[in-house]
């Protein structure tokens, strides 16, 4: 069968390599000069963070969107289909526009192939991947940008702009291998988002990696605003689905606000989010009022974030795949599902730290655990070697079997929460959806 226009260009982009040995911005520098400089054409709002960067983006795109503004939100990696990292107030860009910008891009690509021929070659998948997005937006003339880095912060092909606001949601240990090897590395390579007098916003994070992160904004003269110290939240008892929080930030308070995303991290997403647009009201000198950020955080959904996807019997995704979003994801569990059983049926990456996160899962005491496998791109963890620490935990390497079997064994007040990579969660979501 002869591949569509889309699934070239789609191809185009998957083929190029992933990494390269040296670490540089000039690539992407290079890339932007080349296309006319779009990243200079945006209003941004950058946001990295270990987790919670795809959610916070999720809440300031909302607020901005109920603003009446026309906003682009670029993110990483995609849940649905490719097209779904390069949206335009929530609606992902179209195949054929996709195939356009692509055919734009590729004569440059197979130029700075040539000329990088000696220092490593050209622009990587995820630096076209920036590339599409600068060019769909300034094309589309978006009033702001909201973009979730890929990975850490320096050397991100997003880190090419000048934002308005940045945001760091939190560090933690994954991706020491790329960004490390230590915690105060994760935390100076994400503090390399911080530009010169730009203000900056600190999610919860503390120690020494909080210390890197204002030694830095202090060199660069970056207004600092930090959760917990000058954003304050407090979570107050909440019945529905979601959570509820008062906030204040400068002379900002907002009492009993909601979101419809789950768990305590959604209430300090949310507030970073909140923060983030009042930083740019003010800049821009416009009001943002109570009423338009209750509708948004009402609003706001995340794929593949403690989502709901089927009611009886009660199913629900989490794309928890690393060690600090299982220790949330626990807390939420024991918090809210104490009272009903929870089968999990888990597929973790092998480069990541599946004894410690299924070790933390197996603190809850209502849980059952199913070790699964799906159509990975990457190796997944070596089940056999853990289960002989867990013999309570069963291996199904077919998930839809898996789900059969829970479904047979389980009464009608339990849960189904499948939890792991964010790829298993996609392809299980669209199974679902």
């Amino acid at each position: 069968m002869e591949e569509t226009k889309y699934q070239q260009a789609v191809n185009f982009v998957h083929g190029r390599t992933k990494f390269k040995k040296i670490l540089t911005l000039d690539r992407m520098r290079d890339f932007c000069q080349r296309l006319g400089h779009p990243e200079r054409k945006l209003k941004v709002i950058h946001i990295t963070g270990t987790n919670g960067k795809g959610s916070t983006t999720a809440f300031v795109r909302q607020i901005l969107m109920e603003k009446g503004f026309k906003v682009g939100s670029f993110t990483s990696p995609f849940i649905i289909k490719f097209n779904d990292r390069f949206c335009i107030n929530g609606k992902m860009i179209s195949d054929d526009r996709l195939v356009e910008i692509v055919d734009k891009i590729k004569p440059i690509v197979a130029q700075m192939d040539q000329d990088w021929a000696d220092k490593g070659g050209g622009p990587t998948e995820f630096e076209i991947d920036t590339a599409i997005m600068f060019k769909y937006f300034v094309e589309e003339k978006v009033d702001y940008a909201v973009l979730e880095v890929g990975l850490g912060g320096t050397y991100d092909s997003t880190n090419v702009v000048s934002p308005l606001v940045s945001v760091i949601t939190n560090v933690a240990n994954d991706h020491l291998k790329f960004l490390g090897p230590t915690l105060s590395d994760v935390a100076r390579n994400k503090a390399g988002i911080i530009k010169e007098n730009t203000p900056i916003i600190i999610g919860d994070i503390h120690g020494t990696p909080l210390e890197v992160i204002e030694k830095t904004a202090l060199e660069k003269h970056a207004p600092m605003h930090i959760l917990n110290k000058d954003i304050n939240v407090s979570a107050k008892p909440f019945e529905s689905w979601g959570e509820k929080f008062d906030f204040e930030f400068q002379d900002v308070k907002f009492k009993n606000l909601t979101t419809s995303l789950m768990g305590d991290y959604q209430i300090y997403n949310a507030a970073l989010a909140v923060t983030a647009v009042s930083i740019v009201a003010q800049h821009e000198k416009w009001v943002l009022s109570r009423e338009e950020v209750v509708q948004a955080l009402k609003k706001t959904t995340w794929p593949g974030r403690f989502e709901r996807v089927n009611d009886e019997p009660l199913i629900i995704l989490d794309g928890a795949h690393n060690l600090q979003a299982v220790q949330e994801l626990t807390k939420l569990l024991k918090q809210k599902f104490s009272d009903q059983q929870i089968h999990i049926i888990l597929a973790i990456l092998k480069d990541k730290q599946a004894f410690e996160m299924i070790k933390e899962l197996e603190k809850i005491p209502n849980v059952h655990i199913t070790l699964t496998k799906f159509n990975s791109p990457r190796p997944i963890a070596d089940y056999q070697e853990i289960v002989k620490d867990f013999p309570q935990i069963k291996i199904q390497e077919d998930w839809h079997k898996a789900l059969v079997q829970q479904i047979q064994e389980m009464d009608a007040s339990d849960l189904i929460l499948f939890a792991g990579s964010l790829y298993f969660v996609s392809e299980v979501r669209s199974y679902f959806k």
